[in-house]
């Protein structure tokens, strides 16, 4: 089973490239899969690429139940 987090696309570079914030910290992603993700919008990350843009409600829902999850660690 795999796991993808949401993040926030902030920057937009060349090559299908872009960072993103997730929950605070920033990294540097691949869009290839997403060409058409746009500055400001969440996506959903796996093994350093973005898989599909998602609506930020679902995003920020999502983001919350994983800080959950690991509260319980």
């Amino acid at each position: 089973m795999c796991l993808g987090v949401p993040g926030k696309i902030i920057d937009l570079k060349e090559n299908y490239m872009a960072v993103v914030d997730v929950n605070g910290n920033q990294t540097e992603i691949s869009i290839r899969l997403t060409p058409e993700a746009e500055l400001g919008q969440y996506v959903l990350i796996h093994a350093g690429f973005a898989m599909e843009v998602v609506d930020e409600t679902i995003a920020l829902e999502t983001m919350q139940y994983l800080e959950e999850m690991l509260q319980y660690e």
